[in-house]
């Protein structure tokens, strides 16, 4: 039986937010469309959200076009600026997954950032040996439940567990019938009885509740 771990990014495996929000100044400084400076809190205020839904959020001052327009220029800043500087990682995760594959769990990441964002931590972090398969919102403008369902397909899990922050997350896991794990030190808090960690070495030492719905 083929198992898998698919992890939510922001609030799960590291926070970025700081460093995003100083990319993310940067890009609308050099853009001239915009006088804002964000703090790390309005980034972590929109962590786990579509990009479409951050801009919104953040960049409300703007029309439709040029609202696009910024939030393309800060991701770019972002991925680039974060495959420099990372962000910071929680404690244990390399060891974590590194026992959790000995044990026989395929390990996945699937995320609603931007195209790159993944791709810029596992470069930062040198963690791709140990992640199999990743999906985002960026790719392809699929909702999380959706790339959940797309990971698991794409490498014939026959069970799967997503461990996630914030309410969104259990609610992909729940329109993509797999366990879910609250990562309870993120971003969040879950309405609902879950299982749940303090801190990601918990991962290694529990049952996981992997199944298929």
């Amino acid at each position: 039986m083929k198992q898998g771990i698919i992890f939510d990014m922001d609030g799960t495996l590291w926070d970025s937010a700081e460093n995003v929000a100083k990319s993310w100044n940067l890009a609308i400084e050099e853009s001239g469309l915009l006088k804002k400076t964000l703090t790390k809190e309005d980034i972590s205020g929109v962590m786990g959200k579509t990009m479409d839904v951050i801009a919104d959020l953040l960049f409300a001052e703007l029309a439709g076009e040029a609202r696009m327009e910024l939030l393309e220029a800060c991701c770019a800043r972002e991925n680039d600026y974060l495959r420099e500087h990372g962000g910071i990682l929680y404690d244990k995760v390399r060891e974590t997954m590194q026992k959790l594959i000995e044990t026989g769990y395929h390990l996945y990441i699937v995320s609603n950032c931007q195209s790159g964002y993944i791709e810029a931590f596992l470069d930062y972090y040198g963690l791709w040996e140990l992640v199999e398969d990743i999906e985002c919102y960026g790719n392809n403008l699929l909702q999380k439940g959706e790339n959940i369902r797309l990971v698991v397909k794409r490498n014939a899990l026959d069970q799967a567990v997503y461990v996630g922050d914030i309410q969104g997350d259990y609610d992909a896991s729940q329109k993509a019938g797999v366990g879910f794990i609250h990562a309870a030190y993120g971003f969040g808090t879950i309405d609902a009885e879950v299982p749940e960690i303090h801190a990601f070495a918990e991962l290694s030492g529990m049952d996981i509740p992997t199944y298929m719905k």
